[in-house]
C-alpha cells in the first residue's frame, strides 16, 4: 500500500496567507467559490496528516487513535492576526476623535465578518486539534473567531482604549448639548466594548468587564459632572417648574441613549446617578415650591413633581405634610366662608366639605397616583377640619358635623319636587358616605339618623324604599351588622303594622266610624320614639278611633301594652268657613293642630287659657302649636297679621309675645293657591328643642356604652391598672366616638358605686372586677 504523502505547513500556508489577506481587506469583492474550496482542503490536508510520534510542542506525545498535526497552523495563524493588528494600530494612532471611532469601527466591523467567514475555512482545526488541545486542558488555546477577539483586544483595542472612550465621551456631550451625532458610529464601538469581553475559562461567553472597566465607569463619572453644572446652573435662572420639565426630558433622553447604543445594564446605574444629581441634590428647592404649586393648582407640575420625587428615598414625605396642612386649612376656610348659612342648613354645609374634598381627591388619584401616603394624608387633613370647623365652634360642639350630615340625608330621601333623580340621588349618598368616613361621632349620626327616618316612616315621606334601603347598605357597610339593626327592624314594624291595619279594618265590618284612620303600632326598642312631653286631651272627634283601635288590639295580643305617641300623628281637617274658597281647603296638621282647630268648631274666639283646657297640652307646648298655625295664616291674632312669607322667617318666633290671654279666631279671610295646604311647619325654638334633647340623649347612651365597655374588659381582665383600662375603653369605643377622658372617669366611679368594680388596696389606680 502507497504511504500517504505528509503534507507540511510551508506547502499551505502560503497560499492560506494569501486568501486570508484577501479576506480581511477586499471581501466585499467578492472570492471565488473554487478557491475557497482549495484553501479548505489546504487546511484539511494538513490537519489530516499524521505527525511523528514525540513531535508535539505540548510534550505529551501520541495518544490514542489519529494524531492531528494543528499547533503549528494555529501560531501561524496568531502570528499573521497580530501582525495585521499592528498595521492596523499604525494607521489608528494617526486618528483623533470622531476619525479615530469612524475608523475604529470600520476595521471592527471588516474584521469581525471576515473572521467569521475565516472560521469556516478553519473548521476542521477548530473541531479538532483545538477541541482536543481544549480537552486536554491546555490555556489559552482558543477556537479561532474567539483568537481573533482576543488579538483584536491585546494588540489594537488595549493601547487605544483612552482615546476611544475619551472620543466617546465627547461625541456624547455634544449630543446632550443639543447637536446631532452619528448613533450608529457610537453604537459600534460600544458594541465592540462588550465583544471582546471575553471570558478566559469559558471563552465563547460574553462578559461586561471591558465594557464596564473601560467605558462605563467613566461614562457615569462624565454623566455626574455634566448634570451638576448644569442643574445648578439651570434651577438658579428659572423656575422649579420649569427645571422639573427640564428634568423629565432630560431623563427621557438619558433611557432613550441606553437604547440606541448602550448596553441595557447600564441603564439601573445610569438613572440612578441621574436621580440623585438632578434630584435629591436638589430637593430642598423643590419641596419649597410645593406649597406654592398646590395654591396654584398646577395639577400637571405637582403631577411631575410627584413622578420625580418618588425616585428618591424619602422624597415624598415631606409633600404629604404640606398637603395634609394644606387640605386642612383649605377645609377649614371653606367652612368658615358659609358659616353662617351652613349652620342651619345642611345641604350648603355638606357641598361645601364635599367640594373641598372632591378637589383633593382628583389631586390625589391623578397627580399622585392614587399614592396610599397621600390618601392617608388627605383622609387625615378631612378627618381634622370636618370634626373641628368654623360650624362646630359656632355650635360649640363636635357632634354638629354628624347632625347636619344626617340632616342632609334626610332632605335627600324625604319627598320632595327639588330631589333629583333616583340614580343622581344614588350617587349623592355616596358622596355621603365620603363625609361620614370622617366623622367621628358616628352614634350621633345614628342617632339623628334614626330619628329622622322614623319620622319619614311614620309620616310617608320616604322618596323611595329603594334609596331607603340603599343608605342602610352603606351604613351597614361602614360600621357593620350592629350599628343598622334597629334600622332594619324599622322597616319591619312598618310591615306589620300594614298587615295589623288590614285586620283591624276587617274586624270593624259594618260598624260606623265617623273618621277614616290608620294605625301604626311600633316597637318600643326598635324605634328612637321618646314618650310625649305633655298631656292631651284628644279631641271627641278621634276618640271612638282611638278606643276601637285599643280593644282590637287588646284582643289580638293580650298582656301588651299601647301607648299612644300623639306627637308624631297627624290628620286632616276640612274648612268650612272660609270666604275665598266655598267649597274649603284641606288642612294637614299634627294631631296637637287638629286639637286647637276643632276647639273652634263651638266658638269664633279663643283665649290660650280656654285651648289650653281644651286640649289639656303644657304651656310651651300649646305655643309652639299656635305660632305654627298662626304663621300658617289658619289662625290670627286680632291685631296682627302674618303673611305667607313670613313662615321662612327664621327670627320670626321672636315676634310672638302669647299669653294665657292673647285671642285667636280663625282667619275666615284665609288664600292659598293650593287645596291642600301643610300647616305643620317646623318652629325654630322646636327645632333647637328637639336637636338639644337628641345631643342630650346621645351624651346619657354614651355613659352607657363607657360602662358596658369598661365592664366587658374588667370581666376579661379580672384586674387593671388606670392608664391601661383608659387605652382600652378608648380603642373599643372609638370606631363609634370618642370618648372623653372626664367621662370615662366618671363612669368608673358609677360602676365602683354600683359594685362592679372596686380599687384594690394598697395599690395606687388598680381596679378589680367584683364578680
Amino acid at each position: 500500500m502507497a504511504q500517504q504523502k505528509r503534507v507540511t505547513l510551508d506547502d499551505v500556508w502560503p497560499h492560506l496567507e494569501e486568501g486570508l489577506t484577501q479576506v480581511l481587506t477586499n471581501l466585499n469583492e467578492g472570492f471565488e467559490k473554487k478557491r475557497w474550496m482549495t484553501l479548505y482542503t489546504d487546511v484539511y490536508n494538513y490537519c489530516t496528516t499524521s505527525r511523528p510520534q514525540n513531535t508535539s510542542r505540548t510534550g505529551k506525545g501520541n495518544i490514542a487513535g489519529a494524531n492531528f498535526a494543528g499547533e503549528d497552523l494555529y501560531l501561524r495563524l496568531n502570528e499573521f492576526l497580530t501582525k495585521y493588528m499592528k498595521n492596523l494600530l499604525k494607521v489608528a494612532e494617526t486618528r483623533m476623535d470622531d476619525s479615530l471611532l469612524n475608523y475604529y469601527k470600520k476595521e471592527w466591523d471588516r474584521y469581525t465578518t471576515a473572521m467569521k467567514y475565516i472560521e469556516h475555512l478553519f473548521a476542521y482545526l477548530n473541531r479538532h486539534w483545538i477541541r482536543r488541545e481544549a480537552d486536554d486542558g491546555k490555556k489559552e488555546v482558543y477556537e479561532v473567531y474567539v483568537l481573533a477577539l482576543f488579538i483584536w483586544r491585546q494588540t489594537l483595542f488595549t493601547p487605544l482604549k483612552s482615546r476611544l472612550t475619551n472620543a466617546l465621551l465627547a461625541l456624547i456631550e455634544k449630543e446632550r448639548n443639543g447637536e446631532q451625532i452619528d448613533t450608529t458610529l457610537v453604537q459600534g464601538v460600544v458594541n465592540g466594548y462588550v465583544m471582546i469581553g471575553l471570558n478566559k475559562d469559558k471563552p465563547r461567553d460574553h462578559t461586561l468587564d471591558v465594557y464596564k472597566q473601560f467605558f462605563e465607569e467613566q461614562f457615569l463619572s462624565a454623566t455626574e459632572v455634566y448634570y451638576t453644572a448644569e442643574s445648578s446652573q439651570f434651577i438658579s435662572v428659572n423656575s422649579v417648574s420649569d427645571y422639573m420639565k427640564k428634568v423629565v426630558t432630560r431623563l427621557d433622553e438619558e433611557l432613550k441613549r441606553v437604547t440606541d447604543y448602550l448596553h441595557p445594564d447600564t441603564q439601573k446605574e445610569l438613572i440612578a446617578k441621574c436621580d440623585r444629581v438632578l434630584i435629591d441634590k436638589h430637593r430642598d428647592t423643590i419641596w419649597a415650591e410645593f406649597k406654592n404649586l398646590l395654591e396654584d393648582d398646577k395639577l400637571e407640575d405637582l403631577g411631575r413633581m410627584y413622578q420625580l420625587l418618588s425616585r428618591i428615598e424619602r422624597g415624598l414625605e415631606p409633600l404629604k405634610e404640606i398637603l395634609e396642612k394644606h387640605v386642612q386649612d383649605k377645609g377649614t376656610d371653606a367652612v368658615q366662608s358659609v358659616v353662617k348659612t351652613a349652620i342651619t342648613n345642611p345641604k350648603i354645609y355638606v357641598e361645601t366639605v364635599l367640594k373641598v374634598h372632591k378637589k383633593y381627591n382628583d389631586l390625589v388619584n391623578t397627580a399622585f397616583r392614587g399614592d396610599s401616603g397621600f390618601v392617608a394624608a388627605l383622609d387625615k387633613a378631612c378627618r381634622r377640619f370636618i370634626n373641628d370647623n368654623a360650624v362646630t365652634k359656632l355650635a360649640k360642639s363636635s357632634s354638629k358635623s354628624p347632625e347636619l350630615l344626617a340632616k342632609y340625608c334626610d332632605m335627600l330621601l324625604k319627598k320632595s319636587p327639588k330631589n333629583p333623580e333616583e340614580q343622581e340621588t344614588t350617587r349623592i349618598l355616596d358622596d355621603v358616605m365620603l363625609v361620614f368616613k370622617y366623622i367621628e361621632d358616628k352614634d350621633v349620626f345614628q342617632t339623628f339618623y334614626s330619628k329622622m327616618l322614623a319620622k319619614r316612616l311614620i309620616h310617608s315621606t320616604s322618596a323611595s324604599e329603594y334609596l331607603e334601603g340603599q343608605m342602610i347598605s352603606r351604613l351597614k357597610q361602614n360600621c357593620g351588622y350592629e350599628y343598622t339593626s334597629k334600622l332594619a327592624r324599622m322597616f319591619n314594624d312598618m310591615s306589620l303594622s300594614r298587615e295589623l291595619q288590614e285586620r283591624f279594618k276587617n274586624s270593624l265590618g259594618s260598624k260606623d266610624v265617623a273618621v277614616d284612620f290608620s294605625v301604626l303600632v311600633l316597637a318600643t326598642g326598635s324605634w328612637p320614639l321618646q314618650p310625649p312631653s305633655t298631656n292631651f286631651l284628644i279631641p271627641k272627634e278621634l276618640q271612638q278611633c282611638e278606643q276601637l283601635f285599643s280593644k282590637f288590639y287588646s284582643n289580638e295580643h293580650s298582656g301588651r301594652k299601647l301607648n299612644w305617641l300623639h306627637q308624631f300623628s297627624k290628620g286632616e281637617v276640612k274648612t268650612r268657613y272660609t270666604t275665598s274658597n266655598r267649597a274649603g281647603y284641606t288642612f294637614q296638621c299634627s294631631t296637637y293642630q287638629m286639637g286647637v282647630l276643632l276647639a273652634f268648631n263651638d266658638e269664633d274666639t279663643l283665649t290660650m287659657e280656654q285651648i289650653q283646657i281644651a286640649t289639656q297640652l303644657t304651656d310651651n307646648s300649646l305655643k309652639m302649636t299656635l305660632m305654627a298655625l298662626v304663621k300658617t295664616n289658619a289662625l290670627t291674632i286680632p291685631g296682627r297679621q302674618v303673611k305667607a312669607k313670613e313662615k321662612e322667617d327664621d327670627d320670626d318666633d321672636e315676634k310672638f309675645d302669647i299669653t294665657k290671654s292673647t285671642s285667636f279666631s280663625l282667619n275666615t279671610k284665609f288664600k292659598s293657591k293650593r287645596m291642600r295646604v301643610q300647616l305643620n311647619i317646623q318652629i325654630r325654638a322646636a327645632q333647637q328643642k328637639e336637636s338639644q334633647s337628641t345631643h342630650k340623649l346621645v351624651e346619657e347612651d354614651r355613659k352607657l356604652q363607657i360602662q358596658a365597655a369598661i365592664v366587658r374588659i374588667m370581666k376579661m381582665r379580672k384586674t387593671s391598672k388606670h392608664g391601661n383600662l383608659m387605652s382600652e375603653v378608648i380603642s373599643q369605643l372609638q370606631n363609634r366616638f370618642k370618648p372623653k377622658v372626664s367621662v370615662i372617669k366618671k363612669c368608673i366611679d358609677i360602676l365602683i358605686e354600683k359594685e362592679y368594680l372596686e380599687r384594690v388596696e394598697g395599690q395606687k389606680d388598680q381596679y378589680s372586677y367584683v364578680a
